[in-house]
């Protein structure tokens, strides 16, 4: 795929993973064009501000929610990269029906702007709370995955292609817990919620190569995991504050102990493609029989955190905790 006369629009593109994307589409790829389409007018200035003033960007302020403003942004673009969601579970817990409008209702907006705008492809990110959630945030991207898998029926096979990629917990995105334990060992005493719970972790880098090697590969329907390691949190904890006490706090309302990347009903029509798994969709009334050279998981294989045999090592969590540590 020939990325230099692309035109991308990344919604949610302030947001961390946005600006890495960002920074790795200047960097490495080169498109024609890269839209950042975002609702934050201080986040776009800070942004621009902090060196994202190249040429070829251009910062659109809009919401997902506001469809005609996506088709605007929409006009001459070739490849959509949706990142824009609401995500800390306690606030869509609190603010459900405000989750539903961005999550599912700019879903919806993001597939029907570009159906209109005639885009090549468009790959939406979604989570690990998306598999059997227990959550409204989770919930509201479980539809979002379904929408943009099915939006491939509107066009028949034709363009524009949707997909998905899934994935855990980022390193480096704002609210992670490594921040969190950093500031609380300065006390001498850390909180957990659980001492049995485990996480998986991917960083922004993997995140990003993710989502381009999807846009590359995708044909249509497909939700794309990543075959990444997991993380018990006190392992964590055991790397960040050796000397510090532990508070188990109990778990809270909509978290779960351990996430999975793929559940047990999934297993049926999911495919190993080495580095990845490929979730193929279920009723396609479009043809995607692309993924000829990759082979059908077990049918009982699930790909939850706590799976024996998948833990970060040591030296990968200090690794991920020197990301933070100042100088």
């Amino acid at each position: 795929m020939n990325w230099n006369d692309k035109t991308i629009l990344v919604t949610g593109g302030t947001g961390s993973f946005g600006r890495k994307f960002v920074a790795t589409m200047l960097e490495q790829f080169k498109p024609k064009k890269v839209i950042i389409f975002s609702r934050d007018e201080l986040k776009q200035h800070e942004m621009r501000t902090s060196g994202f003033d190249h040429p070829s960007l251009r910062y659109f302020i809009g919401d997902v929610r506001d469809a005609e403003r996506l088709r605007r942004a929409m006009n001459g673009v070739d490849i959509v990269v949706h990142a824009a969601a609401l995500k800390q579970v306690v606030a869509c817990e609190y603010n459900p029906l405000e989750a539903v409008k961005t999550n599912i209702d700019g879903a919806k907006n993001i597939i029907d702007a570009a159906i209109d705008a005639k885009v090549q492809k468009v790959l939406a990110l979604s989570t690990d709370k998306a598999v059997s959630p227990v959550n409204l945030y989770g919930a509201t991207k479980l539809v979002a995955e379904k929408l943009f898998v099915q939006a491939n029926a509107y066009t028949g096979g034709d363009t524009p292609k949707f997909a998905c990629v899934r994935y855990g917990n980022v390193v480096g995105s704002r609210g992670s817990v490594v921040p969190v334990f950093l500031e609380q060992r300065k006390t001498g005493r850390v909180t957990v919620t659980d001492k049995r719970m485990t996480r998986f972790w991917i960083t922004l880098e993997q995140g990003v190569k993710l989502v381009t090697d999807g846009i590359e590969q995708m044909h249509g329907g497909e939700i794309f995991v990543p075959k990444i390691t997991s993380m018990n949190i006190m392992d964590l904890v055991r790397i960040v504050a050796p000397d510090c006490k532990v508070d188990e706090v109990g778990i809270r309302p909509g978290e779960k102990l351990h996430e999975a990347l793929l559940s047990d009903e999934e297993a049926t029509h999911t495919l190993d493609a080495g580095d990845k798994y490929v979730v193929m969709p279920v009723q396609a009334s479009w043809t995607n029989n692309a993924w000829t050279k990759a082979k059908p998981v077990d049918v009982e294989f699930r790909y939850v955190s706590n799976l024996e045999g998948n833990w970060m090592t040591d030296e990968e969590l200090r690794s991920m905790v020197r990301s933070y540590e100042t100088p």
